[in-house]
């Protein structure tokens, strides 16, 4: 699918987030990139044969963040 030089990761490789951009729709929180990954901005997935990637945003206190250390 990819014609890039070097090519983009495949939909199937860890690091398939690091596809570049076709379409970026942020008034509707998605992107579509190179190899069919539908990226969500709540860093979900939709990966081209309908296999779901949940959400992996690090939570706050895994971030370090004083504010989530104090809320704990």
């Amino acid at each position: 699918m990819c014609r890039h030089e070097p090519p983009c990761p495949s939909a199937e490789a860890s690091d398939r987030e690091a596809a570049r951009l076709l379409a970026s729709h942020p008034e509707q929180g998605w992107s579509l990139l190179c190899n069919g990954v539908l990226f969500f901005e709540d860093t979900g997935e939709l990966l081209p044969d309908g296999r779901i990637i949940a959400p992996h945003r690090p939570s706050a206190a895994a971030r370090g963040g004083r504010k989530a250390a104090a809320l704990a």
